[in-house]
């Protein structure tokens, strides 16, 4: 699936604009890591923009969150492996895979970053992983964010740094649609 007929599907199902920004922002973080593992920088992106497509369906009801994205999306031009990715970063299959873990840990982190961003003196353009790093040893900033689930991104090999490094760089590309 291209792009563009994944921002159209998010324009039909998606209300609240912060859900599309984030779902932007994970979609940014998935193309920054395929780039860093030489893997397609197209299919890893559509699989982050894509995550959350049903999450305004199925916020009452988490137990169905990527489910019915999934079934929404099987009929679709989209790899076995986007599927499962998306399966895998609500947790509805654990994540085995790199696409699986790194969206599996880039979906909190993102979170993490936006707020960050937003008690930055300078905004994204000037954080850093260091400053990440301060944020997310800080437990009662941003208190929500599964840490957990952004610590396992060791399991990909990365230290936390490192791993907000990539991450943060995708964002950076994108502050303009993002906002921040």
């Amino acid at each position: 699936m291209k792009r563009k007929e994944a921002l159209n599907l998010i324009e039909k199902s998606i209300s609240e604009e912060n859900l599309i920004k984030h779902m932007k922002a994970v979609e940014a973080g998935m193309r920054e890591l395929a780039r860093y593992f030489d893997k397609d920088e197209d299919e890893w992106g559509v699989a982050g923009l894509l995550h959350d497509l049903d999450y305004e369906e199925t916020e009452e009801d988490p137990d169905r969150h990527g489910l019915l994205t999934v079934d929404r999306l099987e009929n679709k031009d989209l790899t076995e492996e986007q599927l499962n990715a998306i399966k895998a970063h609500a947790g509805q299959k654990t994540p085995e895979t790199k696409m699986e873990k790194s969206i599996y840990a880039t979906d909190p982190l993102t979170g993490l970053i936006v707020a960050g961003a937003l008690v930055h003196p300078e905004g994204l353009s000037k954080m850093d992983p260091e400053f990440i790093r301060n944020r997310y040893d800080e437990s009662s900033f941003a208190k929500s964010v599964d840490r957990e689930a952004i610590a396992s991104c060791e399991g990909l090999g990365f230290e936390l740094e490192e791993f907000f490094g990539v991450v943060l760089k995708g964002m950076q590309n994108i502050q303009g649609e993002l906002g921040l």
